[in-house]
């Protein structure tokens, strides 16, 4: 018998720098960001038709959670995945990131808002499309390259398609709204 890791969803692109030298303010962009986000429990089981061909849904489609990510006129969806990390981040939406791109790897933004921490590693080596959280400068971070092994990142889950193609061809600063679906 297979045992899945329950995931949520997101649907937006958001960064958080792990190797820059800059220093960064968790209130930048917090002047536009509606300050009502409300915290709420993961969703119920959800009914998805891509499931295993049997009608019913695996434990994965169960603890989804969908959030769009939008830059531009790109729109993003990620999966996260069911940690404290992910439902403080799905309690503070919807947010508006300012977000900078760092050595060609990642773009990344200050959350309004800390994650919580429990039950996680000291660090993490996040794959292309990962969508992560940089503790120290409480960012949410797009990873579209190959960042290795570093202390304080949180990989909170992953990016679906070609997210992580289509936002290494996003040049510069970018601002990304993220949301619930």
């Amino acid at each position: 018998m297979l045992t899945a890791v329950p995931t949520v969803t997101l649907a937006a692109l958001v960064g958080a720098g792990c190797g820059a030298g800059g220093e960064t303010s968790a209130d930048q962009g917090a002047d536009d960001l509606d300050s009502t986000a409300q915290s709420s429990p993961m969703p119920g089981p959800s009914r998805s038709p891509a499931g295993d061909g049997a009608g019913e849904p695996t434990e994965r489609q169960e603890n989804r959670m969908n959030i769009q990510i939008t830059i531009g006129n790109q729109t993003f969806v990620a999966t996260l995945r069911d940690s404290p990390a992910a439902r403080d981040l799905i309690a503070q939406l919807p947010v508006r990131v300012e977000m900078t791109d760092h050595g060609g790897v990642e773009k990344t933004g200050p959350l309004p808002g800390l994650l919580s921490l429990e039950g996680q590693p000291e660090g993490a080596d996040p794959d292309v499309g990962d969508l992560g959280y940089y503790a120290p400068g409480n960012d949410l971070v797009l990873y579209y390259g190959d960042q290795s092994y570093f202390p304080g990142i949180v990989v909170l889950g992953r990016m679906d398609g070609d997210a992580a193609e289509r936002i290494a061809d996003i040049e510069g600063s970018v601002t990304a709204t993220v949301e619930a679906r």
